[in-house]
């Protein structure tokens, strides 16, 4: 089994499916930081202004 890096230089270009697959990675590791984001950073922020709110009101 030979290294494909080295078969892919030689050719200079990717195929498309290939590129399908690298685009489809990307958008998903990116899905998955703004879910994370969204869940131990957004959220968090958003319960503590709230308890916040309730307790300035007291």
């Amino acid at each position: 089994m030979g290294n494909p890096f080295k078969e892919i230089l030689h050719q200079e270009a990717l195929p498309e499916k290939l590129k399908g697959k690298v685009m489809s990675d990307i958008s998903f590791i990116k899905l998955a930081i703004d879910f994370a984001d969204l869940m131990v950073v957004k959220y968090p922020e958003t319960i503590d202004d709230l308890l916040r709110i309730k307790e300035d009101k007291k």
